[in-house]
């Protein structure tokens, strides 16, 4: 029967395998692979990668070519992992009206969120932790982004935070009828409804589940920075959410807020403005990873006495500045785990790269830097096994550049190549 159609053996099995299986190899030729943060660049190499993943690495400048593959030329660039970036707000873009919230449908944050996702990428940006977004705004560009519908990173998305009642993460500013018709539904009271939050957003679709465990910077509630959760109510949510296979993490600002939601097993601290050596020592010995989002505070600061922000805001703004970098230094002398983290949509997206020669400046080696950025980050994740360097069987996420980021991090901030799953960003 086979005879009679004309076709081989082989040729049957390619007709009835799905595309990916038989897509071409892409081969990268290399002027200088950087494979790890932890490694020196090693000259030129060629890469090839087949279905979104690392197939093989050579060393060296042979000419490697294959029947029917992509050749992609970046023979005077240096080749590294894409960059990581765990505190992200893709759906949305610095400004000061709050009032918009009652003017704009949550699905336009995804209209602006594919916008921000291809500026993300474009700058090295291959993997981005979504920190906070409208109830299906960020679910529906993770898959856009994953399908290869939408150009941009892979997307690990929390959702909408769970906050107190008028808290940071509510609704507030509006009368209460506004706000109680604005409300996300993820503001809870108590231990038990803390939980049943938790449950919601598993159920809903989040990945990482997001609290505000002290008061905020740009919300409208002038309450301060402190601590807003309980501390039971944080080691519920801290419980219910790792019963559930998923990782927490907390804006925090305040010191007491820090040292009790590491107490709770809280996974990874962002912001960290006010820690002190206390709660440095908890999230220590609790392992609890910092995310120092530096690159916030630079970017509030430029838009600060413009008529931007309400009086409110400006004033914990101001109230902040003279702590940003401080924590971080403390926290590297004590062995917190410092990961990268920049509140990108605080600042205009596409400038992340920039926290890094913010960290460096607060103490952290050009070295350090670029690891938080990348296996540290990956770690973060627990995706250290897919993400954060280039090894075989790794996913081809892949940037490329001029010069050597371990000289100068700044580097960084310029990208002329990205590829992400194994999907070139133009």
């Amino acid at each position: 029967m086979i005879r009679a159609l004309g076709l081989t053996i082989s040729t049957l099995a390619l007709a009835i395998l799905p595309a990916s299986a038989i897509a071409q190899d892409q081969i990268i030729r290399v002027g200088n692979l950087l494979t790890d943060a932890a490694a020196q660049p090693s000259g030129p190499a060629t890469l090839i990668v087949r279905d979104g993943k690392i197939a093989e690495i050579r060393l060296g400048s042979e000419t490697v070519t294959e029947a029917g593959a992509t050749i992609i030329d970046l023979s005077t660039k240096t080749v590294m992992p894409g960059l990581i970036d765990l505190h992200v707000h893709l759906t949305g873009d610095p400004g000061g009206d709050f009032w918009k919230e009652t003017t704009e449908p949550a699905e336009w944050g995804v209209v602006v969120g594919a916008k921000n996702a291809l500026i993300t990428a474009k700058a090295g940006f291959t993997t981005v932790r979504e920190a906070g977004s409208s109830q299906y705004s960020a679910f529906s560009l993770r898959r856009g982004t994953a399908e290869g519908i939408i150009p941009g990173p892979r997307i690990i998305a929390a959702g909408p935070a769970l906050a107190i009642v008028g808290g940071h993460g509510d609704v507030s500013g509006f009368t209460e009828d506004v706000n109680n018709l604005l409300s996300s539904g993820y503001s809870c009271t108590g231990a038990v409804e803390c939980a049943a939050r938790v449950r919601k957003a598993s159920r809903a679709g989040s990945d990482i589940i997001k609290i505000t465990a002290t008061g905020g910077v740009l919300s409208q509630q002038g309450r301060g920075l402190n601590a807003q959760f309980t501390s039971e109510e944080m080691q519920s949510i801290a419980d219910t959410a790792h019963s559930l296979g998923l990782k927490v993490m907390a804006h925090a600002h305040g010191a007491r807020g820090i040292e009790a939601a590491a107490r709770a097993g809280i996974d990874t601290i962002e912001h960290g403005t006010f820690a002190d050596e206390a709660a440095l020592k908890v999230m220590k010995a609790n392992g609890t990873v910092m995310i120092p989002t530096l690159m916030a505070f630079k970017g509030v600061s430029e838009r600060l006495g413009k008529g931007i922000y309400t009086p409110v805001v400006e004033d914990k703004i101001r109230m902040t500045m003279g702590r940003v970098g401080k924590a971080v230094t403390q926290a590297k002398q004590l062995g917190v785990p410092i990961a990268f983290g920049t509140d990108a949509g605080v600042f205009d997206h596409g400038r992340n790269a920039e926290e890094l020669q913010l960290m460096v400046d607060a103490g952290l080696t050009r070295r350090e830097a670029l690891a938080s950025a990348t296996t540290i980050a990956a770690k973060t994740l627990d995706m250290e096994n897919e993400i954060g360097r280039i090894a075989v069987g790794y996913s081809a996420d892949l940037i490329a550049l001029d010069g050597n980021p371990l000289d100068d991090v700044r580097k960084l901030e310029k990208i002329d190549w990205v590829m992400v799953r194994g999907r070139v960003i133009d």
